[in-house]
C-alpha cells in the first residue's frame, strides 16, 4: 500500500517504471479523444465539481485510462469523498500512476498522470480514509470504466 511519503518521494526522485509506454502526437490524440477528453488529459484541464459522469458510479469494475486503456483504479478502492470528483485510495498497481509536483494557481499539489501515456488524471492528497490516508481526486473524462460481469448463481 502506497503512503504519502512514497508519493512525495516519487514526485521528487522519479516514478516507477511503467509496464509499457504509449506515445502519440497531439494530432493523433485529438483524432482519438473528444474535445473535453483532450482538454483534460493532454492539456491538464479539470472538470467542474460534481459534473463528471463517473463521480457517482459505484459499479464493480476497473477504471482505465481513456487514452491508452491502461487499468488505473479498481472499483473496490473508490469512495465518496464529497469533493465532486471520483476518489480512490490507491492505484490498481504501484507503477500505474506517475506523480509530479504541481505549483499552478499558487498551490503546491501532486499531479497524477497515467504512467503509460502521461495523460493528466487529477491530483492526490493526504486527506483520504485509512488505512492509506490517500485521496486520488480523478477527472471522469480521463477514465473509462470496464464493468465486471456479475455472475448469477441461480
Amino acid at each position: 500500500m502506497l503512503t504519502w511519503k512514497e508519493i512525495i518521494n516519487f514526485s521528487v526522485n522519479g516514478n516507477p517504471t511503467p509496464d509499457k509506454r504509449v506515445e502519440k502526437t497531439d494530432a493523433e490524440w485529438q483524432s482519438q479523444l473528444t474535445s473535453e477528453q483532450f482538454r483534460i488529459t493532454r492539456q491538464k484541464g479539470t472538470e467542474r465539481p460534481h459534473s463528471g459522469a463517473l463521480c457517482s458510479v459505484h459499479d464493480a469494475g476497473k477504471y482505465n485510462c481513456v487514452c491508452c486503456n491502461t487499468p488505473l483504479f479498481d472499483s473496490t478502492i473508490k469512495f465518496s469523498s464529497g469533493t465532486g470528483w471520483s476518489s480512490f485510495t490507491q492505484p490498481i498497481k504501484e507503477n500505474a500512476i506517475k506523480y509530479e509536483r504541481d505549483t499552478a494557481f499558487g498551490m503546491v499539489r501532486v499531479e497524477v498522470m497515467c504512467n503509460t501515456c502521461d495523460a493528466h488524471l487529477g491530483h492526490v492528497f493526504p486527506d483520504g480514509p485509512e488505512p492509506s490516508g490517500l485521496r486520488y481526486c480523478i477527472n471522469s473524462e480521463s477514465m473509462i470504466i470496464k464493468k465486471e460481469d456479475v455472475k448469477n448463481d441461480n
